[in-house]
């Protein structure tokens, strides 16, 4: 028998000396994993395009989360063939960066909405959400009707992207003053919306519902819905990767 098989065994016949070394041993890899994030400003690689969202996404996605709508519906396409096949290219991390709580989820009664940005017409998701099965006859969703018929009162925005400010979102304070005036501005194809794109790059502009006399949570929601995914350009990332 050797010398090393002789320790081994001394260590598994003996509980507490067993305890001991895993412990030192669990505690020297948490050390090696843990102690680089406290010189790093920041663990999350940043990509071009991601910004914060604008006032009107920002309410959508607030009725979002009150509904439940993560209950159902995760927002991470994993790297795998048959989701990217499925779903579109793969998350990053950078696309939740200035989600608080972010959206992932571990679980999906319907698919992945992710990539849902663009995917559909804004008709579409009115309909759908007004009644899923006259546009997915096997949807189990519940309908969301009165979405439609509800006056949107998000409160005053100013004060929720200031509270995101101080998580580390990067909203200017011009962009924080000029809130609730945004809001309106992103759901009025008349209005001057130059300083709105300036401070929200790709944001979308018009009447999402398809009431325009109206300001509704249904244009929010849809706001919210058709930006998802569609910040970040994977084709033209794609594209300069190509060896030439």
């Amino acid at each position: 028998m050797t010398t090393l098989t002789q320790k081994h065994k001394k260590i598994e016949r003996s509980i507490t000396l067993l305890a001991v070394l895993s412990l030192v041993t669990v505690a020297i890899g948490g050390i090696v994993e843990i102690a680089p994030l406290f010189w790093i400003d920041n663990t999350v690689e940043e990509v071009d395009g991601v910004r914060p969202y604008s006032p009107l996404e920002l309410a959508g996605r607030n009725i979002y989360i009150r509904e439940g709508c993560y209950s159902c519906h995760s927002q991470m396409i994993r790297p795998f063939r048959d989701e990217v096949d499925r779903y579109g290219h793969y998350s990053l991390a950078a696309e939740s960066m200035y989600d608080h709580p972010f959206q992932w989820g571990s679980k999906r009664t319907g698919p992945d909405l992710a990539r849902v940005g663009g995917r559909y017409s804004d008709e579409w998701h009115v309909q759908h959400l007004i009644d899923p099965r006259q546009v997915v006859p096997e949807s189990i969703m519940p309908p969301y009707a009165f979405l439609a018929k509800k006056e949107l009162k998000p409160g005053d925005m100013s004060d929720h992207l200031r509270a995101l400010s101080r998580l580390g979102v990067p909203y200017s304070k011009e962009a924080i003053a000029k809130a609730n005036e945004d809001l309106l501005t992103q759901v009025d194809p008349m209005a001057d919306s130059t300083d709105l794109e300036a401070r929200y790059p790709k944001v979308q502009i018009r009447d999402f519902d398809g009431n325009p006399d109206k300001l509704t949570e249904m244009d929010a929601l849809v706001a919210y819905l058709q930006m998802i995914g569609t910040l970040v350009d994977f084709e033209a990332g794609e594209a300069q990767e190509q060896p030439r």
